[in-house]
């Protein structure tokens, strides 16, 4: 049978027509010849950009085991995480966009017969155009990957100004102008992906899945399956691991869930690592120029930067990480006047997302190299520089973006003295210097995917007579703790130990919504929302005790167990007792809570990216040996310190700190996601260079360096008892410290990542023959930015909103919130007139 995307339901001598009673049993009338759980294989494209002419699916059909096939034309409508990019199939129907998309899904009794009938597959391909690279993507408007974005093969642009920049600039006493490059990379996750599906004796579907956001898969099923929601469970199964990885939606999680409804049996598929890295969603590859004026003692004026990302062949979450290229990088220093503008290309390559850090360790790398630079041209010591810059907490920046707490200033002076900072920078001797580097970032993201006025976190308690408390929540355990930290919440409130919760989270049938583990967001905003579900609850058993006991509520303390009185601490019951108490008068005890965030001060078109109820910040100081002989860089030290708000588990932060520490390592020395063409011969088709864990290198054991780690405390009175994320900050400051390091060390610059030792090398053979020590791009290309936003900064004036863009309805900006130091608008606050 043939036929571009022709759909192939399976064997009528292979369909489950009835069920048959064996040994006391239910079993499918088949089970005896198949295992129960059928097995799915992908059969994906060999051609980086080619039409789909025609799928002949005959011999497929015939081999052993086979119970269903499927194409293009089973999945009509598309899906995308973001709503404005719904460009993904579950399988291709017309055209293939990279080297391993999908075009055809074999269903068989196992694994190694599925694999086998998908080779017996023939897909005919009218070949076209390969878009290798974002430079390529800007010349070429035609053929078009996809056929919406701005125009041709540009997939988003922003141009956004917050002040007169060029004005700035000219008052400025040094411009300094600089070009970075950052290579993509890939989460390298140690569990792959893996899904099945299952549909129920009633007839509703339930996917079991390795993902990070179980809302947003069970959002996507019931839009490409044209399924009522209500008819769909989505079970989020304890990660191996994400970073990132696993916070979009796959066409395999779609696909096994459509073959579990049309054959009535599970469905599984575990995806090879090669597979892997074809679903990629890794770190944007990002060309960027910074330019940056500043006055004679080095404090910012003004900023202009500009960053091309190399987006891959699909949307994914690819608009907000164009916008985080650039949101992020006033709220670390004091920027009076910021320009930026963003542009994002489709290329035939693996789509890039979000990998831990989310589009911003691209711009703090360039930011903080270049004001190493601006350190050492100036005469200043590096640390000193930033110091005397910080951002103001309690302050709106240029950009809109509200901040709170900022312990910054003692997460440098930490690394600065517990390093030895001054009395190293510039005193080692040759071969081996001292680097620092800063950074900031989000507590999550301040606004949902789908905007809404929904909170974004909700957390259920149920308590029972048992003296059990049962805590239901839609987060997911990625292996970051998030369980441990919702338990040990509600155990601090209650006053009872954290092993006595029982957790259920990550099952859309059970747990209220949470819009899942990613930007940082878990610990605050669930976090928040088991406060105030605990919390309830407390009120509810204390109103019981008190009546029971005739002692008034607010003497009543929760701990150890009990609930008892705080004047005369041997009145009072035991937990368990306590509940049954408040039950006999209240009946069953069940609470619940939410969180959403304030409504962010950013009102202009772009501004929903990067507002965020709390920024962590981190400082790092690397030490580094470099081999001159061979360009070989050795981390022998690294201290690092994380503004934390407050450590709810000092144990696992330490462990998140240095797991940070560990794949900023990898990013900086040796990760990539490179591309190489095939020969002529092979059909010249863009694929991986290193698509396995054997070839792509990631550090070990053996590489680790040691860390010393402090966690600076100061409570963040947004955060669950004043906690402050850190899984993601801590990672931005390594790469940059370690390319200001080898500066220290031999004076050669290497402004792009990663820092192999050929790139060292090459820079020290430059500063040997009198040409500019430096390996890193020359220039960035010319682009139509059209027409700029212009947002005038609070301290000018603004109220948060474009002038020149047309009114949107929006909410009052809340007042109560203080200028950045310097500004001249003293009667502006919170970005309200007064």
């Amino acid at each position: 049978m043939s036929g571009g995307g022709h759909r192939v339901v399976g064997k009528p001598r292979r369909r489950v027509d009835g069920r048959a009673k064996v040994t006391g049993q239910t079993r499918f009338a088949d089970d005896i010849a198949f295992p129960r759980t059928l097995h799915c294989k992908l059969l994906r494209s060999p051609h980086p950009h080619a039409k789909i002419v025609g799928i002949d699916v005959a011999r497929a059909l015939d081999a052993p085991g086979v119970q269903l096939i499927l194409t293009g034309r089973d999945f009509p409508v598309n899906f995308g995480i973001l709503p404005v990019s719904q460009d993904e199939e579950p399988l291709c129907r017309e055209k293939v966009r990279m080297v391993g998309d999908p075009v055809a899904a074999v269903v068989a009794a196992t694994e190694e017969e599925a694999a086998a009938a998908s080779e017996l597959i023939v897909v005919e391909y009218e070949l076209l155009k390969t878009i290798a690279d974002p430079l390529e993507a800007l010349a070429t408007e035609e053929p078009r990957i996809h056929d919406h974005g701005d125009h041709g093969n540009v997939h988003k642009k922003i141009a956004l100004e917050f002040g007169d920049v060029d004005a700035s600039m000219k008052g400025a006493d040094h411009v300094f102008d600089d070009v970075f490059f950052y290579e993509g990379n890939t989460h390298l996750a140690l569990e792959q992906h893996a899904a099945i599906a299952l549909v129920d004796p009633d007839g509703r579907l339930t996917l079991h899945s390795a993902t990070q956001v179980p809302h947003y898969v069970h959002r996507a099923l019931a839009k490409a399956l044209e399924m009522p929601a209500y008819r769909i469970r989505v079970v989020a199964a304890p990660n191996g691991g994400g970073f990132g990885g696993k916070t979009d939606v796959f066409n395999h999680e779609i696909i096994v869930a459509k073959a579990a409804l049309l054959t009535g049996r599970p469905v599984r598929i575990c995806l090879t690592r090669e597979e892997v890295f074809y679903c990629h969603r890794g770190r944007h590859p990002v060309l960027m120029k910074l330019r940056t004026g500043v006055k004679n003692d080095g404090s910012i004026v003004a900023m202009d930067l500009q960053t091309l990302l190399d987006g891959g062949a699909y949307g994914s979450y690819g608009v907000a990480s164009t916008f985080y290229t650039g949101q992020l990088q006033t709220v670390t220093y004091h920027v009076p006047r910021y320009r930026f503008r963003g542009c994002r290309t489709f290329t035939n390559k693996p789509p890039c997302g979000p990998k831990r850090g989310h589009g911003t360790p691209q711009p703090r790398f360039g930011q903080e190299v270049q004001l190493d630079k601006i350190a050492i041209a100036l005469g200043r010591d590096p640390a000193d520089l930033r110091l005397q810059q910080l951002a103001e907490p309690h302050s709106l920046t240029a950009n809109y973006m509200r901040l709170s707490t900022i312990a910054l200033r003692q997460c440098i002076e930490k690394v600065v003295e517990g390093s030895g900072w001054r009395d190293k920078w510039q005193k080692l001797p040759d071969g081996r210097g001292v680097g620092i580097a800063c950074s900031s970032y989000l507590c999550g993201a301040g606004l949902p995917i789908y905007w809404n006025d929904l909170p974004h976190s909700g957390v259920q308690l149920k308590l029972d007579r048992s003296g059990l408390v049962t805590l239901f929540c839609g987060a997911t355990e990625v292996g970051q703790g998030s369980d441990d930290v919702l338990a040990g919440i509600v155990a601090e409130v209650l006053g009872v130990a954290p092993q006595d919760i029982k957790l259920l989270t990550g099952d859309t049938d059970l747990t209220p919504v949470d819009l899942g583990s990613y930007s940082s967001r878990v610990t605050l905003m669930a976090g928040n929302a088991a406060i105030q579900a605990a919390e309830r609850a407390k009120a509810i058993i204390a109103a019981g005790v008190s009546a029971k006991l005739g002692i008034p509520e607010e003497r009543l303390v929760f701990a150890e167990g009990r609930v008892f009185d705080a004047e005369d601490p041997g009145q009072g019951l035991s937990f368990q007792d306590a509940v049954i108490v408040a039950e006999g008068k209240h009946g069953i005890i069940g609470t619940t809570g939410s969180y959403r965030p304030a409504i962010s001060a950013a009102k202009y078109k772009g501004g929903g990216v990067g507002p965020s109820p709390a920024y962590s910040y981190s400082a790092s100081i690397v030490e580094v040996e470099v081999d001159r002989t061979s360009g070989w860089v050795e981390v022998k030290k690294i201290w690092i310190a994380h503004d934390i708000g407050i450590a709810l588990n000092p144990v696992l932060a330490r462990g998140q700190v240095e797991g940070s520490v560990y794949m900023a390592l990898g990013e900086a020395l040796m990760e990539e996601s490179a591309m190489r063409r095939l020969p002529a011969r092979l059909s010249g088709a863009l694929v991986h260079k290193i698509p396995s864990m054997l070839e792509y290198k990631s550090p070990t054991s053996m590489e680790m360096p040691e860390i010393v780690t402090y966690l600076i405390e100061e409570p963040e009175p947004n955060g669950p008892f004043g906690a402050k994320e850190v899984g993601q900050g801590p990672l931005l400051p390594i790469m940059p410290a370690i390319a200001n390091a080898i500066f220290d060390a031999f004076g050669v610059r290497i402004d792009e990542i990663p820092i192999t030792p050929d790139k060292v090398f090459k820079a020290l053979r430059e500063q040997q023959q009198g040409r500019a020590p430096r390996v890193g791009p020359d220039s960035f290309p010319a682009i139509d930015w059209g027409e700029m936003s212009i947002v005038p900064p609070p301290w000018e004036g603004g109220d948060g909103r474009a002038i020149n863009e047309k009114p949107r309805k929006s909410k009052v900006v809340e007042s109560g919130v203080r200028l950045a130091p310097d500004s001249p608008g003293a009667n502006i606050e919170g970005g309200v007139k007064r």
